[in-house]
């Protein structure tokens, strides 16, 4: 069976607060005797950064485990504590390197006991048992298992249900625009189409104008001419 890429990674970091712990020591014996510790320092704040990345990615690995199911909620809870667990590891070790004094040696202690306490476990999976669960039978976990997992799936449904509403909500806007939008288009044409016409109809009243003018220069020429013979012929005495 191809190990635990978590428990892995757990494990790394585990051995590096190990490893700060034992560097601590080391720059708190360089105080003692009165040398410079300024390269072990560093290598400490170095150690540090990485331990701080290690905790981050457990972190973040451990929550997409959890969210996509691949392991149950009662392991998630349990590496929960594992990542708790390093975290006070890193506080301690925080305080210690802001101590140039004896205690970080307590520290060092603490972490190298609970290493070897941690060792002698043939399964690091292995925790204390919770009280709610220490008198449920294989059954009585499976089914309270399935409990969870079924609230789990009825969360997800609701909000599957609440998605979709949102998305037909989306459909139906997305329809009553385009219903306006060509509402909008017809009342531009008409009002085009109007504006043609209106120009139209302008075109040909200035057209019978114009010839309702020349109609009654013409008539008054008409007369003009016809006074004119009347007068040349009329008789004189």
């Amino acid at each position: 069976m191809a190990p635990d890429p978590w428990l892995s990674m757990y494990d790394d970091s585990y051995h590096l607060a190990q490893e700060i712990a034992e560097k601590i020591h080391e720059r708190n014996r360089y105080l003692r005797n009165g040398e410079n510790p300024a390269k072990v320092n560093v290598t400490v704040r170095l150690l540090m950064k990485r331990l701080n990345e290690k905790i981050v990615q457990l972190r973040e690995s451990l929550l997409r485990s959890v969210s996509t199911r691949q392991i149950t909620q009662l392991e998630g809870d349990r590496r929960q504590n594992l990542i708790d667990e390093l975290m006070s590891k890193e506080q301690q070790l925080q305080l210690s390197v802001t101590h140039d004094g004896p205690q970080p040696d307590v520290v060092r202690s603490s972490l190298m006991s609970g290493g070897a306490a941690r060792n002698s476990r043939s399964n690091p999976w292995v925790l204390e048992e919770p009280e709610e669960t220490r008198n449920l039978t294989a059954g009585d976990l499976r089914q309270q298992q399935h409990r969870i997992i079924a609230e789990q799936d009825a969360g997800l449904d609701a909000l599957s249900n609440i998605i979709g509403r949102q998305k037909q909500m989306g459909y139906d806007i997305g329809n009553e625009l385009d219903e306006q939008n060509e509402i909008i288009d017809d009342l531009a044409n008409l009002v085009e189409n109007t504006d043609a016409k209106v120009r139209t109809q302008t075109r040909h009243v200035k057209l019978i104008d114009k010839k309702s003018a020349s109609c009654a220069m013409l008539v008054t020429i008409v007369l003009l001419l016809i006074a004119i013979v009347v007068v040349a012929v009329w008789p004189t005495k």
